[in-house]
């Protein structure tokens, strides 16, 4: 396994495995990152049983909760009916709403469903024995400046050859910031040094583990106000930089596939002007289906008006939704172009 690659997910995958030792079940690990690609998962594994073996291609995550539950399942899905998330822990409650969308599962506290006939195992409400020691790897550049950092990189994957003060201007962060970033991306091996330059590598490897940490360890910081209307009907059409606002989440990915009525509004800007309440009759509300989000990045997006593509795409797993992680997943493509 490559020294840059999750050194401390092998634990995790050893501890779930561990914990699921049922009777006349055999646990292999056939593979760790196969192919050292993002889609391919991050462990490949043989479950044996009664003479019978079975593959599963799984996708290992820390802190599983509804916010991160849609990248888990849109990453899930590259794998049909192989695919196998392995987590920490796994309470009763997302437990039965991983069996309600299909998803089977095992953690380190011996929880698990798994179905694939004549194979039926549900086990649920086991508790942590103990916890599992935290991720070695990550330090400031997934922490909530970092991921800033990032965003910019995977938005403009050039400009990471960039002079540190310009990464910056285009973070919204400190100088200091950058430099902590770009110490620990090669370490990591996002980065390389290819003729004298830097050059973003692995790209989707990125992509990946910056959709798991955004809504976790960034998104949370960026509330400006959450409201709440009876109807959205006017999200469809309105003009947001009227009150100084970009359009994110369903209203963005409404307009860009025309084929998604939005059932939540996220816009982001540097403030929520009076107006937008008044002349959309929005009340406060803490789980209200309207939010402003503070704009943390200074460059443009591909569409005028909206943010960039890639925070749509984070938005709609994050909501985490059937329509929302459909049009994720035709989205996706796309942004991954944009690495080539």
């Amino acid at each position: 396994m490559d020294k840059h690659r999750r050194q401390h997910e092998p634990d995790l995958l050893q501890a779930a495995l561990t914990a699921v030792q049922l009777p006349g079940l055999q646990w292999e690990v056939v593979e760790r990152e196969p192919g050292g690609q993002a889609t391919r998962g991050d462990a490949v594994l043989c479950l044996r049983f009664d003479g019978r073996e079975l593959r599963y291609v799984a996708e290992l995550k820390r802190g599983l909760r509804r916010a991160t539950l849609g990248a888990a399942l849109h990453q899930l899905a590259n794998h049909g009916e192989q695919g196998l998330l392995v987590a920490d822990y796994v309470t009763p409650p997302m437990a039965d709403e991983l069996r309600r969308r299909g998803v089977q599962f095992i953690d380190a506290a011996g929880n698990a469903w798994l179905t694939q006939p004549p194979l039926h195992v549900w086990v649920k409400g086991e508790r942590p024995k103990e916890a599992l020691a935290p991720p070695t790897q990550g330090g400031r550049a997934f922490q909530a400046t970092g991921l800033q950092v990032l965003f910019a990189l995977l938005c403009r994957p050039a400009a990471v050859d960039l002079p540190y003060r310009e990464i910056a201007a285009l973070a919204g962060v400190a100088h200091g910031t950058v430099g902590w970033v770009m110490a620990e991306l090669p370490q990591l091996g996002f980065v390389a040094m290819l003729r004298k330059r830097r050059r973003l590598i692995d790209a989707e490897r990125l992509l990946k583990r910056w959709v798991d940490a955004y809504p976790q360890r960034l998104r949370p910081k960026l509330l400006l106000g959450r409201y709440d209307t009876r109807k959205l009907d006017w999200v469809e059409a309105i003009d947001a930089t009227r009150y100084g606002l970009l359009l994110g989440g369903e209203p963005a990915a409404a307009r860009l596939t025309q084929h998604l009525r939005p059932g939540t509004a996220t816009f982001y800007g540097n403030k929520v002007e009076p107006n937008l309440l008044t002349d959309q009759r929005l009340q406060p509300d803490r789980n209200g289906n309207v939010e402003v989000l503070r704009r943390f990045w200074n460059f443009e997006g591909e569409t005028p008006g909206m943010v960039p593509h890639l925070l749509v795409y984070a938005d709609l797993l994050a909501i985490g939704d059937a329509r929302c992680l459909e049009i994720a997943g035709e989205m996706h493509a796309g942004i991954a172009a944009g690495f080539a």
